[in-house]
């Protein structure tokens, strides 16, 4: 499989040689889906991060979610998100009446038991800086009561690849991983809880209090 072979060939090598990751909470990595994972955003190193960590046997079933816009931008790049990475593309419409289906391959993926990878900021933003929380994962996950949503932390990797450059700056970088949230009250509520745990790991990670 592309996916597998990609991860093995060039991800893990990736990841351990040219980054110093340190893995918190491991043991709360999902098993199985369905579930979102929603981390925070600044390098595009993040989704080849989360993939790493998961075992080769279960990779099929991890679906990064991205802008259409950007990873379909140009053949090379479609091939590589679709066939490879298994990317579900998010085309972001500014049409109200097209914003209902912007979620519909989501859904499916979610009800065949996979997991996502979202980032609810939307987009990258500065190295080590969380940007405004979107509320999409929300009303992603309000029909599906048996889908938690796991947040989690990263730290390191918008300095080793910051948004705007190509070359890899060598970098100890961190994975938190938090507690799976079952339910949110309301869309609201999404926002404060996951402002929260957010904040609680990122005084777990390493990077930011080596000093």
């Amino acid at each position: 499989m592309l996916k597998i072979a990609f991860i093995v060939l060039f991800v893990r090598p990736l990841v351990l040689i040219g980054l110093g990751l340190n893995i918190i909470n491991r043991e709360r990595l999902p098993t199985q889906g369905p579930m979102v994972i929603a981390a925070n955003h600044n390098s595009h190193l993040d989704t080849l991060v989360l993939l790493s960590l998961f075992p080769l046997a279960m990779v099929h079933k991890v679906r990064p979610v991205a802008a259409a816009d950007y990873f379909l931008a140009n053949k090379f790049m479609a091939w590589l998100s679709l066939k490879v990475l298994g990317i579900i593309p998010i085309h972001r419409s500014p049409n109200p009446a097209e914003r209902h289906s912007v979620f519909d391959q989501c859904h499916k993926a979610l009800q065949n038991g996979d997991i996502l990878l979202i980032f609810p900021e939307g987009s990258r933003g500065k190295p080590e800086v969380m940007s405004e929380i979107k509320k999409g994962i929300y009303h992603l996950v309000k029909s599906h009561s048996d889908c938690p949503v796991l947040p989690v932390v990263m730290r390191g990797l918008g300095l080793s690849l910051p948004k705007g450059t190509a070359m890899l700056v060598p970098f100890n970088c961190d994975v938190v991983l938090g507690e799976p949230i079952k339910r949110f009250n309301d869309a609201d509520d999404f926002i404060l809880t996951m402002s929260k745990n957010y904040a609680k790991l990122a005084n777990e990670c390493i990077v930011t209090h080596a000093d």
